[in-house]
């Protein structure tokens, strides 16, 4: 098996494990909540604070006073 051949078969597998779990998390009440709260938290807490990082980087990389 080449390595390009090996590759394509985890992505293969690694997209049917993907569409199994999302199966799973939508079957189950309890799940589907969870995962919509943490779906809600990542949108309005992570996202924003990591967008705001490269912002920060960026500009300081850029080598431009202020912040």
């Amino acid at each position: 098996m080449t390595n390009e051949q090996a590759s394509r078969v985890a992505n293969v597998v690694l997209a049917a494990a993907a569409v199994g779990a999302a199966a799973v998390v939508l079957r189950i009440p309890f799940l589907r909540r969870l995962a919509w709260r943490l779906a809600v938290t990542a949108a309005t807490g992570v996202v924003p604070a990591w967008i705001g990082r490269e912002v920060r980087q960026g500009w300081v990389e850029s080598g431009r006073r202020g912040i």
